[in-house]
């Protein structure tokens, strides 16, 4: 009976002790501090599709990229899982029977023959950093995935190793460790892929690739092999991995839109992801082509482009040099934002704002002939002088008399103010008031800037404004622009730039182009549109020094047509708007359009030419308004010479009184004839009658 008793007390004391034992674990598991899970990773630049442009190193300049489950290929999850923890699923973060497996082989073999660590016990070495060589390390990596299993559900853990899990060098994680080893995103990997990725961590410098690929072959075929015993793959996938060679150098980490996303990340240096407008294939397809083109054109020449969608305003392509590590082309400045001179690429804007006040028709007659205006004596590119010729060919031709003289007659000041409009930030030399010269590059523009230009142009004249990341908030294209020109002008301009000659070997047709060549042979230009997108390129030397020779025609424009064609297909240019006035010749437009007038100044001195003039629409004149289609549209207005104010008349009736403006719009309710008059405020009057369909 008291041996009974003994054996009771004994075994309730046994049992207290171990109660009172699993308590206390207990006890310090839950109150076991644990390290930050989610460590810093490197910031990545995403393109619009959410494909990696660029990222960033972390702390001591370690790559350590974001990554999720889904990201990685699952037959190397379950090949780590097999390999490394296989009742990872089960086990409370210690795997007793891996723990005893080790131990034995420890003291069968004298030597370790495999490690006891689940991979919630390297989860805990990696946060915890301390050696598990001895006991007490050990012990508490221990303790440390048992608090970590507590707290944390089995894809988290995974994740974190996934995360820091060391690949040799500055390379931790899977993500990081599969661009640098294998060029690629973990998302699809072979099973001699896979297998080199669970070997790695093993040993990470031991067995990097760059330093002893050897040692990495043999282990990573004994991960093989290990894998088809127990069923991870099969024999032929095996046959095939071991023929597979291992990787003996780094590739290099993602960089594309490299000042673009350089500066936003310098903008935004908290933002762990951005996610941008760029399309990344668009992108690495222009990146090629300057590299392709730029030794071409000069040991220090550069090259830059830039591809927006005009109808949203979103940048899909940004190239600010032709090699980024090119020290002799400075490839270090994105010549997108870089001031220069922008040559002759500003005359579609001079000819716009002229077909906006009335002064010209793409079908006038003006002179080409050597002139001054006040001092400045602007010549042709080729020192030459065509005559008479068409409006339309003198922009196709790029003359810079016809230019300045519509200029003149504009007024610079105009010109600055809409550039403005589009967003531009033109930059006058010594802050000097605006001169004729802008019209043939005397300011300073980016690339930039011309390209946000000839995308209100595309538009129908309206402004947009250019974006470049996706994660703002702020919708594209939201909204209504600025107007830089009336969508008929804008039509007009790019009816008639899109019928310039294509360079040679060039797809021509469906591309509204434009190039510039700026004084001293600096900069070469080309900026253009289709039916949705505008693409401008610059080259030239970012020291600004002289390129002999260099000339938009001949360098920029053959790009330009390359860039487009590697966007893809080309989308037709919009039909012409309603009001357009056609016509064939100059012969065929009312008097006061078929040849353009002198300029202003030249107007001052004849009083004859500053009589008050209904400047738009011409007497006589067919004006189509959509009446046909149903899609109406307004009446431009426009005056030129009398004195303000001036009150409009239509068939009797007063529609509008403005004190300063030469420009008012009405809208008609039906087609036919109409009466236009006007007085100005010292009562002269004018009219002209035209018929509207």
């Amino acid at each position: 009976m008291d041996k009974l008793r003994r054996r009771l007390w004994l075994t309730c004391g046994l049992g207290a002790l171990l109660a009172a034992l699993m308590a206390g674990m207990n006890a310090i598991i839950v109150t076991t501090a644990i390290p930050e899970i989610r460590p810093d990773t490197s910031p990545v630049m995403l393109d619009r599709n959410g494909r990696l442009l660029r990222p960033f190193t972390v702390a001591a300049g370690r790559w350590r990229l974001p990554v999720a489950l889904d990201q990685v290929d699952s037959s190397y999850l379950a090949m780590l899982l097999a390999i490394e923890d296989r009742r990872f699923r089960a086990h409370a973060g210690v795997d007793p029977r891996a723990l005893l497996r080790a131990a034995w082989q420890f003291v069968r073999d004298q030597q370790i023959v495999s490690g006891g660590s689940t991979l919630t016990m390297q989860v805990a070495r990696l946060l915890d950093g301390r050696s598990t060589r001895q006991i007490a390390g050990k012990l508490h990596q221990i303790r440390l995935a048992l608090a970590l299993e507590r707290r944390l559900d089995k894809d988290a853990i995974l994740t974190a190793y996934l995360t820091r899990a060391p690949y040799g060098g500055n390379i931790e994680g899977v993500r990081a460790a599969a661009l640098a080893w294998f060029g690629k995103e973990p998302r699809r990997l072979s099973a001699a892929e896979s297998a080199l990725l669970v070997a790695l961590p093993q040993a990470p410098e031991a067995r990097r690739p760059d330093h002893d690929p050897a040692a990495l072959r043999r282990a990573r075929d004994c991960i093989l092999r290990r894998a088809r015993q127990l069923g991870v793959i099969d024999g032929i996938e095996l046959a095939a991995a071991l023929r597979e060679p291992v990787p003996t150098q780094r590739h290099p980490f993602p960089m594309l839109a490299a000042h673009l996303t350089w500066r936003l990340h310098q903008e935004h240096p908290d933002q762990a992801m951005q996610r941008l407008t760029i399309d990344a294939g668009l992108q690495a397809r222009l990146e090629r082509l300057a590299t392709e083109r730029a030794p071409t054109l000069g040991d220090r020449v550069s090259m830059a482009m830039l591809a927006v969608d005009h109808a949203t305003g979103e940048v899909l392509a940004s190239v600010g040099a032709a090699d980024l590590f090119d020290a002799g082309r400075r490839g270090y400045i994105d010549m997108t934002r870089a001031l220069r001179s922008p040559g002759s690429t500003l005359k579609p804007l001079i000819y716009g704002l002229a077909f906006e006040d009335g002064i010209a028709h793409p079908e006038s007659l003006i002179d080409d002939r050597p002139s001054g205006f006040d001092g400045y004596v602007p010549t042709n590119f080729n020192h030459d002088f065509m005559g008479t010729v068409s409006v339309r060919r003198a922009l196709q031709l790029s003359l810079n008399i016809p230019a300045i003289r519509l200029l003149d007659a504009v007024g610079p000041e105009r010109l600055i103010a809409r550039l403005r409009r589009a967003g531009a930030r033109p930059v006058m030399p010594d802050q000097s008031p605006p001169g004729l010269a802008i019209g043939l590059g005397g300011l300073g523009l980016t690339l930039t800037d011309l390209v946000r230009l000839y995308a209100a142009i595309a538009r129908g004249g309206t402004a947009v404004e250019l974006s470049e990341r996706l994660d703002t908030g702020v919708q594209s294209g939201s909204g209504h622009g600025l107007p830089v020109l009336d969508a008929r002008a804008a039509w007009s301009v790019a009816a008639i730039i899109a019928g310039a000659p294509a360079p040679t070997h060039a797809l021509a047709g469906g591309i509204a182009f434009k190039t510039g060549t700026s004084y001293g042979y600096r900069d070469a230009w080309a900026i253009g549109f289709d039916g949705r997108h505008a693409i401008g390129v610059w080259i030239g030397r970012p020291d600004g020094a002289p390129v002999p020779g260099l000339v938009g025609l001949d360098a920029a424009a053959p790009i330009l047509f390359d860039a487009f064609a590697r966007l893809g297909a080309r989308i037709p240019l919009p039909g012409a708007p309603p009001g357009i006035l056609t016509a064939t010749s100059a012969a065929s437009l009312p008097r006061p359009l078929q040849r353009v007038r002198d300029s202003r100044h030249a107007a001052s001195s004849n009083a004859t030419d500053t009589a008050l003039e209904i400047a738009y629409p011409p007497q006589g004149a067919r004006i189509d308004l959509g009446f046909a289609s149903g899609q109406i549209a307004d009446l431009v207005l426009k005056v030129r010479g009398g004195s303000p104010p001036f009150t409009w008349f239509i068939n009797g009736i007063p529609i509008a009184r403005e004190p300063f403006e030469r420009i008012v719009r009405w809208f008609p309710d039906s087609p036919g004839f109409v009466s236009i008059a006007l007085v100005d405020g010292q009562g002269a009057a004018t009219r002209a009658s035209v018929f509207l369909e």
